[in-house]
């Protein structure tokens, strides 16, 4: 099974995993975001979202894949992936290859979102890299908050503004009672 924590930057994705990963801990956690960064080394970015490019796509499909069917243990993704033809792609890819998904969204309000991505810091030793990627994560806040009602029924929204350790609780009663 695979449990896709979604939201804006700033929402608690990262957050909620490390809340899940002491009271789960048979699950892995895959950052797909990893698989971009490897892609960036390797090939341009035209438009500077590695999401944009399909091998990603693919790619992250193939390794949550492989780690589902090689350990056999649940997999936690804290991803934002918020384009509705990239969203069913990589869901129905996941879904084709007979893994559960379980979708959880964060929500959180423009204010909220953006007080947390001024409070973290990206890349400490380069405070001017730091405030571009601060710049770009603020610049995704409209279309992670519009992409709530482009996302499939089956998508779960939680109160971002709930403690990590309730939304873990949520969480794991939905998953356990087989819910998504």
């Amino acid at each position: 099974m695979i449990v896709w924590v979604n939201g804006a930057f700033g929402s608690g994705k990262t957050t909620l995993v490390d809340e899940l990963r002491p009271r789960w801990p048979e699950a892995l956690v895959y950052d797909p975001e990893a698989v971009g960064f490897v892609l960036r080394e390797i090939v341009e970015v035209p438009t500077g979202n590695f999401q944009d490019l399909r091998l990603w796509r693919r790619q992250v499909c193939n390794l949550a894949v492989g780690l589902v069917e090689e350990y056999r243990r649940p997999v936690l993704v804290p991803m934002t992936l918020i384009n509705p033809v990239y969203v069913s792609e990589i869901f129905g890819a996941l879904k084709d290859a007979g893994i559960d998904v379980h979708h959880f969204f964060l929500k959180a309000s423009r204010e909220v979102l953006e007080t947390r991505i001024e409070g973290r810091s990206f890349t400490p030793d380069s405070p001017d890299q730091d405030e571009r990627v601060r710049r770009w994560c603020k610049d995704q806040i409209d279309s992670c908050i519009a992409a709530t009602d482009t996302l499939s029924s089956d998508t779960t929204f939680l109160d971002a503004g709930l403690t990590p350790r309730e939304l873990a609780d949520q969480v794991l009663v939905r998953v356990q009672s087989g819910g998504s």
